[in-house]
């Protein structure tokens, strides 16, 4: 699923064009199924987990507005509720190219601050590709906490 070559820049396998193109559809496809009768703004994700698998997700709104819930929330608990606690990408698209907002962003820092994200519209064009740390520098993480100790599956680097 990834190349084995490494991005010059930071070090990091870069995805390849044809998985990148399937996580951004899994995205694109699973809008359909948002539930958004007040902002009725659609948002689908997905996310590639270090095993492989891709894990979708859609924005789901509620009455009383904070329990809203996030798509790219909704496919990352999908991911952690089947096991899964290595995040490699992940695939957020809207109808314009809308970026995470800062409680998505801190859900991605805590299961790896390396994990690419690929921001992308409805038609598939991608507007920006980057790494969790770069979206949300100086993130709160579980090194963070007194005596921390790292839960078993996890990967806290970044």
């Amino acid at each position: 699923m990834l190349t084995n070559e490494e991005n010059p820049k930071d070090g990091r396998a870069m995805l390849t064009n044809e998985v990148r193109q399937e996580l951004i559809q899994a995205a694109r496809l699973a809008r359909q199924w948002a539930y958004v009768p007040y902002s009725h703004y659609a948002v689908g994700a997905a996310v590639l987990t270090a095993s492989g698998r891709i894990y979708d997700g859609v924005n789901i709104e509620n009455a009383a507005y904070p329990d809203t819930v996030c798509a790219e929330r909704v496919a990352i608990f999908k991911a952690v509720s089947e096991g899964e606690r290595q995040l490699t990408a992940l695939a957020v698209v809207t109808s314009n190219g809308g970026s995470p907002c800062g409680s998505c962003r801190q859900v991605m820092a805590e299961f790896g601050l390396d994990t690419l994200v690929i921001i992308a519209d409805d038609q598939g064009q991608i507007f920006h590709e980057l790494k969790v740390a770069e979206l949300l520098p100086g993130a709160f993480t579980p090194k963070d906490l007194p005596e921390f100790e790292c839960p078993p599956e996890s990967d806290h680097t970044g």
